[in-house]
């Protein structure tokens, strides 16, 4: 066995968001590929990886475990480790884009990973929804990925977003989540369709509508929603002959009885609650709430918020069965209406 600088191949990305034991274990597994690292090598102690890459001992030994799971990595007490088998080869190498880190992201986020099955590296980076650090992070990737995986919600500049992804091979995209105009040719998409979703959802819902005469859309001035969900609703009350109303800020609009409140932020509903309860309206006969986005909590605040929820658990796996297909399909996630007593 001979000695190895390893540290001359391992990289971690202090910008990434993919845990750094994954991202070590990715390094030695590229390494592995290039020819560079071979078969009876021998690899830095658990104590060097922690020094050298500036991660926890807990980090380096998780990312050795995982090497040794696949049967890459073995060890010799007294000795050390090194590589027992370097015939391994990965064909899946994914970038992984989102505008955001939230609950209902990580539920993408675990669905797709979990889908794809082991072995497959995910580079994994989040641009908080602003599109110079989305730039940066593509135009400055290094790797060559087999897929690419995005995200694409922005605060502004989404126009010019277009050309940042038209640069990436169409039969290595996948856009998730959301379309937006501008993309040439055929490439895969799990997507919303946010207009027909809302509106298709309040439909559903207009038994319980009935006794309201108002419909108000909690839509922040400032975001990244898609305006596609103010049509929706907007369709809907001139259909069904109820007023409409768009509300920036929560916290200074009035409210009375006879009003539904459609929220898309958290924050949001936290204030919307308050308030209604402050003003002693009873939820559900005075004054009527859907929430954005379904959550465990909100089958119990108030005896249960009415949802209306894309199917994050399913997003991520339809994601991951297109990377696996190598496809260029593009299938809309369910979305679904869960009526509860706010209503």
């Amino acid at each position: 066995m001979k000695h190895l600088n390893i540290f001359d191949w391992i990289r971690v990305d202090e910008f990434a968001a993919t845990p750094k034991y994954l991202q070590l274990t990715n390094s030695i597994l590229k390494a592995i590929e290039m020819g560079k690292i071979k078969k009876n090598d021998l690899m830095p102690s658990i104590n060097e990886l922690s020094f050298e890459l500036e991660i926890s001992r807990d980090t380096a030994e998780k990312g050795y475990k995982y090497l040794k799971k696949m049967g890459v990595l073995g060890s010799v007490p007294g000795k050390g480790y090194f590589i027992q088998n370097a015939e391994f080869r990965q064909t899946l190498k994914i970038f992984l884009l989102f505008n955001k880190l939230s609950a209902h992201k990580k539920i993408i986020y675990d669905a797709f990973i979990s889908a794809l099955g082991e072995y497959v590296v995910v580079d994994f980076y989040i641009y908080n929804n602003d599109f110079g650090l989305f730039r940066k992070l593509l135009t400055d990737r290094k790797e060559d990925y087999s897929h690419y995986v995005i995200i694409p919600h922005f605060l502004e500049g989404e126009e010019y977003a277009p050309e940042i992804i038209n640069s990436i091979p169409r039969d290595k995209l996948v856009l998730l989540d959301k379309k937006i105009p501008g993309i040439e040719g055929e490439y895969a998409a799990v997507y919303e369709n946010f207009e027909q979703d809302i509106y298709g959802a309040l439909e559903k819902a207009r038994e319980p509508l009935s006794k309201y005469h108002t419909i108000k859309v909690i839509f922040p001035a400032y975001t990244y929603h898609p305006m596609a969900i103010l049509k929706g609703v907007t369709r809907f009350c001139q259909e069904y002959a109820f007023t409409f109303k768009v509300v920036h800020n929560i916290a200074e609009e009035p409210i009375h009885e006879g009003e539904v409140y459609i929220n898309l932020m958290e924050e949001d509903l936290v204030v919307l609650i308050e308030r209604i309860i402050s003003l002693k309206l009873e939820l559900g006969r005075q004054v009527g709430v859907i929430s954005y986005n379904e959550t465990p909590l909100k089958k119990i605040i108030l005896n249960g918020i009415t949802t209306v929820s894309t199917d994050f658990q399913q997003m991520g796996a339809m994601a991951a069965r297109l990377v696996l297909d190598n496809a260029r399909r593009q299938e809309e996630v369910p979305f679904y209406l869960t009526l509860r007593n706010s209503l």
